[in-house]
């Protein structure tokens, strides 16, 4: 099933250059990283969620990239450009061979599947 969208035809001409201007460096940034990089996570402090994505691949001896970007309070405005970017409405965001797996649900699921890379 496809996510649905709003169609270019239906964004001014302004909102579209707004949205793609929108923490631009911190979207490239991002991207750059999941280019270079085999396995990436993304991620806020304090969040147990990011923590436990972390330990799985730790545990699993793979080598990662981890950008963080704030906490609850902190850096939302950012973390939201990351979001609209992927389409991905929650952290972490783990990404494996460039590819967005989801988040530590999903990562644990691979591990379950034996599909993890050790690195």
């Amino acid at each position: 099933m496809e996510r649905p969208s709003l169609p270019a035809e239906k964004i001014a001409p302004a909102v579209t250059e707004a949205m793609n201007s929108f923490h631009r460096s911190v979207v490239d940034e991002v991207a750059r990283t999941v280019a270079a990089h085999p396995v990436v996570v993304v991620g806020m402090a304090q969040n147990p969620v990011v923590k436990k994505a972390r330990r799985i691949l730790a545990e699993e001896g793979v080598a990662y990239e981890y950008l963080e970007y704030g906490s609850y309070l902190s850096q939302w405005k950012p973390r939201l450009a990351i979001k609209l970017w992927a389409g991905f409405p929650t952290f972490p965001m783990v990404f494996v061979d460039g590819k967005l797996i989801g988040g530590a649900q999903e990562l644990d699921a691979l591990r379950a599947e034996g599909k993890l890379k050790k690195s």
